[in-house]
């Protein structure tokens, strides 16, 4: 019986310990943790200004194919839309009635040559029989008026016989440049006319291309302005390296160089041509598409740029970043912007280097109460640790 009493006693002082234990070890009520959020710390960092502008494709070199002499054509010697090279045969007109003038000027020119040579031979004895008064003065000046007069005969002749030759080339048409030949406005047994109005066809060299494009005066004289405040830098060159965006929106495969950029401003657009040239040695621009230019504008070496996905838009469209304070808090600020630099906006005021820009975890702060503390994390990392414990973001909290 005494066993029995003291087995009981034992049990309920170890009861007693278990209770006291389990009361000290009771978990304490958590307070609420800081919320976090991915941001991106601003630095400066070198930038190739580009802008991209429209545009269209024009040939390098255009020429209108068109008769020197009358006739009627008698054969098409070329390939509707195929490549010609400068001085190949392209129309041949019946050239019988210039080869006949041809000849007939080859004749005249014997014959003056003929005269010539006699009226030459007579001068020379007419030198020879006045120095001895054996004809008169008024007899030499005579002959030796002839003899000049054969000679311009013969001159005028070789003239006559060279424009025969001309006019007789002339009835074959030939290339005068290289490059792809368009269709024929004329067929064989069409009569044609010298100059005439209507060419008979078109040749345009396709490579390299011209690309001629559009730019504001407004964006030329901010551009000039930029550079001259040592903003941009340049390599002092006018000849900026250019890409080209096709209309299916693939990028050309070869790069171009500007040319030129007019002198004038067009007075009823404002705008200022600027002409870059590209290799085409496949022939995949052709003239008259539309393009879009991106052209190298110069270097800026100090730019601050901002990731878009982090840039919002206030009620009045003006861009809008969240910040992460240097004690923890959340501070929104309005924001100049220029242009997208990639998936980034380049800042031009309203950011400074060090600060941090939030583009993660926006929703939560937006549901957060106000005077809220973050806990700021690179970006890409926000929630990791939460994620690894089981443990939820307090956005991510259970509704009730």
């Amino acid at each position: 019986m005494q066993y029995r009493t003291m087995k009981l006693g034992a049990l309920l002082l170890a009861m007693l310990a278990l209770t006291g234990c389990s009361k000290q070890e009771a978990p304490k009520q958590a307070g609420p943790s800081a919320i976090e959020l991915g941001v991106v710390e601003i630095a400066a960092r070198e930038v190739t200004m580009t802008v991209e502008l429209p545009g269209r494709t024009h040939p390098y070199l255009v020429a209108e194919v068109r008769p020197q002499v009358g006739g009627i054509i008698l054969q098409r010697l070329f390939r509707e839309g195929s490549d010609v090279r400068r001085g190949e045969v392209l129309y041949q007109i019946d050239s019988a009635m210039y080869q006949a003038t041809h000849n007939s000027a080859a004749a005249a020119l014997s014959k003056a040559e003929a005269n010539l040579a006699s009226a030459k031979s007579r001068a020379g004895r007419y030198a020879d029989l006045v120095k001895i008064n054996a004809v008169s003065k008024q007899d030499y000046d005579d002959v030796d008026a002839a003899y000049k007069q054969a000679m311009a005969d013969v001159e005028g002749a070789k003239a006559a016989l060279e424009n025969a030759r001309i006019n007789l080339d002339y009835t074959r048409i030939t290339a005068p440049i290289s490059g792809r030949i368009g269709k024929s406005e004329v067929t064989p047994g069409a009569l044609v006319t010298a100059s005439q109005m209507s060419a008979l066809t078109r040749i345009q060299q396709l490579d390299p291309i011209y690309v001629d494009v559009t730019q504001s005066s407004v964006e030329w004289l901010r551009l000039k302005r930029e550079i001259e405040t040592g903003m941009l830098k340049t390599d002092g060159k006018n000849q900026a390296k250019v890409k080209l965006k096709l209309e299916d929106g693939r990028m050309y495969s070869r790069e171009g160089k500007l040319e030129f950029s007019d002198v004038t401003v067009d007075q009823a657009t404002g705008m200022i041509t600027l002409r870059a040239v590209f290799p085409n040695p496949k022939h995949d621009l052709l003239p008259g598409m539309y393009v879009r230019a991106v052209l190298e504008e110069g270097v800026n070496e100090q730019a601050i740029t901002v990731p878009q996905v982090g840039v919002s838009r206030d009620q009045k469209g003006r861009p809008l970043v969240t910040l992460v304070t240097p004690d923890n808090k959340i501070e929104r600020r309005v924001i100049v912007v220029d242009r997208d630099i990639g998936n980034d906006w380049l800042v031009t005021s309203g950011l400074h280097v060090g600060e941090k820009v939030v583009v993660e975890g926006l929703q939560r702060v937006m549901t957060a109460p106000p005077g809220v503390t973050v806990k700021p994390v690179p970006a890409g990392l926000a929630n990791k640790g939460n994620s690894a414990t089981g443990q939820a973001a307090p956005a991510d909290a259970a509704k009730p």
